[in-house]
């Protein structure tokens, strides 16, 4: 048996060994004239078919599992999972809005124009903090039931 943070392990080990493969595979994939590639190109595109199936396998077992696990008495691990994407997106979102709201003093002469705040640059900072809170707190408790969840064959 197989805990959902394993899986969650396996998947990007996975990922990155199919990364580095794929370097690899092109940097095989041709040879000067009379030469010989360092790796067999052949060899490396098997591997990275095989660990591709692998990869769709292991991540439709992870998507099962969100599916199915609770995460409360409303919310879906994968219901959980959207709202942790959709607050660190609002965060981000947040937060360059309040960059964006700051003036610049960029004025050389006089008769340059002068900008301001059309927006509460520190209310926005203090939003995208709570929203980050938010987000940590619930990435603890997603955390947290990964490691209590078995995977789903």
């Amino acid at each position: 048996k197989m805990k959902l943070a394993e899986a969650l392990i396996l998947r990007a080990d996975t990922q990155k060994r199919i990364a580095e493969l794929r370097k690899r595979a092109s940097q095989n994939a041709k040879v000067q004239e009379g030469s010989r590639p360092s790796e067999d190109p052949h060899a490396l595109l098997n591997q990275l078919r095989e660990l591709y199936t692998q990869l769709t396998g292991l991540v439709q077992r992870i998507n099962r599992t969100n599916t199915t696990t609770a995460f409360d008495d409303a919310l879906s691990m994968a219901d959980a999972l959207a709202v942790r994407d959709t607050l660190g997106a609002q965060q981000g979102m947040l937060r360059e809005m309040a960059e964006a709201a700051v003036p610049t003093q960029d004025r050389f002469t006089r008769t340059e124009l002068r900008y301001e705040s059309a927006l509460d640059a520190a209310a926005l900072q203090r939003e995208a903090d709570a929203l980050a809170r938010q987000r940590r707190e619930l990435d603890t408790r997603i955390q947290e039931l990964n490691w209590l969840t078995e995977l789903i064959e």
